[in-house]
């Protein structure tokens, strides 16, 4: 199971298995605007970017950091996981990760090699609250001020991350996300980091991936806290965006420099044919307009959850007894940017039905197709206030587990998506930055170590790091700051 339940496994909506969403062609009025692969022809010459573009990577605590139990740090949700049997593809754990708490210092000359503009980076919440409330573990504090610090020394934009996945185990004891309360916990929590750093002009992503702790932690308990009720699933969405939505609000009342936003993973997948094209609105309800709607438009779509074939499968009535009168206009709080985290497209059959229609990768999920990112921006432009994009995640896990630096696919697949970003900036696109996942090989969630998405191949153990093909091909993109296809 854990070979289709990755950490970024496309949504399989009900029993009858929906994948993740995409837009209609001829889909009726009031739709989401349609989403087309049209027949496009780059240019013979290099692609410039924006004088102003971020070139970034990204990772987070959990899969780079180790070191789990030192400094004080308490247990999250994927230690505990990680403990229970046959829930990890290799039985591994966090721990050593890539030993990054360690060794942060030549991981950051790593990245200033690189010519990196931006570096994304998660906090571990349990190093900070071991408890999620209350007490602050100074240590914690520590360590990522020494980061961030060494990050700016280099010249590199932090891009800090307050939650990626690693719920303090206290909190998920009390309820964890499907509690109304978890919301209130977490803004409290992001105060203590705003207080803590908010002198660094940095970028701030509130809740990595909602989508994903929702419906492959909560929905199919293939990832922590390992909860299969859909219920509980769609309960997370809504406290998560609620506490998106409050932590934003204390960072404006910290005053602290820099912008903030939220981190969405979005995948446009298209009808297999036009009669199925109402099949793939409600999927796309589900798996897009969920998340994007209460944050960008101030309220939930009418056909995400319900019965019907590409719907959330939960008690629509019962969500909606969630929602409470000045809810949404939290949850829709303006911020400086919206974050994007694209890796493939899917196909949608008869009733919400999974349809293959590009080649996967060594992650088995990822329908690899570089033009459905162009038509996610576009789509994005077309439907929803301007507002500037960032590209935060976006990659491809090597072929095989070995340990490898020959990585020419990987080349391809970043060429290939630079190529289609610069298309979508040239047609109005409001995209400012690109972070390719991930800078280092790191620990994959339910798979372990059997996946390897790093432009840094890491031999998990001596810890060494050796840049891969991918990494000097990106070098020289961000030295031109331009992309061409030969």
């Amino acid at each position: 199971m854990n070979d289709d339940l990755t950490r970024r496994r496309l949504l399989q909506i009900g029993a009858l298995g929906a994948v993740t969403a995409g837009l209609a062609a001829c889909a009726p009025a009031g739709s989401p605007t349609p989403m087309t692969t049209e027949t496009w022809m780059p240019p013979a010459d290099p692609m410039p970017f924006p004088a102003n573009y971020t070139w970034g990577t990204a990772t987070s605590a959990f899969q780079v950091e180790g070191s789990t139990t030192v400094d004080g740090r308490g247990v999250s949700i994927w230690d505990t996981f990680c403990a229970e049997p046959r829930r990890i593809r290799d039985g591994s754990t966090g721990d050593p990760g890539a030993d990054h708490y360690n060794r942060w210092e030549s991981d950051l000359d790593l990245m200033a090699e690189l010519g990196l503009g931006a570096y994304r980076f998660s906090v571990a919440w349990p190093r900070i609250q071991p408890l999620g409330s209350g007490a602050v573990n100074q240590k914690g504090v520590d360590f990522y001020r020494t980061l961030v610090d060494g990050l700016v020394e280099r010249g590199i934009k932090p891009g800090i991350t307050l939650y990626h996945w690693d719920l303090p185990q206290p909190l998920q004891d009390a309820g964890g996300w499907p509690a109304r309360d978890t919301a209130y916990r977490f803004a409290d929590y992001a105060r203590i980091m705003f207080d803590a750093l908010g002198d660094v002009d940095a970028d701030w992503f509130t809740i990595n991936e909602p989508k994903t702790t929702s419906y492959v932690g909560h929905l199919y308990g293939a990832h922590a806290p390992g909860i299969a009720d859909a219920d509980a699933a769609a309960a997370s969405v809504h406290h998560q965006l609620l506490g998106h939505g409050l932590a934003v609000r204390q960072f404006r009342d910290s005053g602290a420099q820099g912008r903030i936003g939220i981190a969405l993973n979005l995948t446009p997948v298209y009808p297999a044919s036009e009669e199925f094209s109402d099949s793939a609105r409600l999927v796309d309800g589900a798996e897009n307009r969920l998340f994007l709607d209460p944050v960008l438009l101030g309220s939930y779509p009418d056909d995400a959850i319900g019965r019907l074939g590409g719907m959330l499968h939960a008690d629509k009535a019962a969500f909606d007894a969630l929602v409470l009168d000045g809810d949404l206009a939290i949850t829709s709080e303006p911020c400086e940017f919206l974050a994007i985290q694209y890796y493939g497209s899917g196909g949608v059959g008869f009733d919400g039905a999974s349809v293959e229609l590009w080649p996967t990768s060594n992650a088995t999920w990822q329908q690899v197709h570089a033009e459905g990112l162009y038509d996610l921006l576009m789509r994005l432009k077309a439907d929803y206030p301007a507002i500037p994009i960032v590209i935060t995640e976006n990659g491809i896990p090597d072929e095989s587990p070995a340990l490898t630096t020959d990585d020419g696919y990987r080349v391809a697949y970043l060429r290939d998506h630079f190529v289609q970003a610069a298309r979508a900036i040239g047609d109005g696109s409001l995209l400012e930055a690109h972070y390719v996942w991930s800078m280092l090989d790191n620990f994959e969630w339910a798979e372990g170590y059997q996946q390897r998405w790093g432009i840094v191949a890491v031999d998990f153990e001596t810890q060494k790091r050796s840049p891969k093909r991918s990494f000097e091909y990106y070098k020289g993109v961000i030295s031109a700051n331009a992309v061409s296809l030969s």
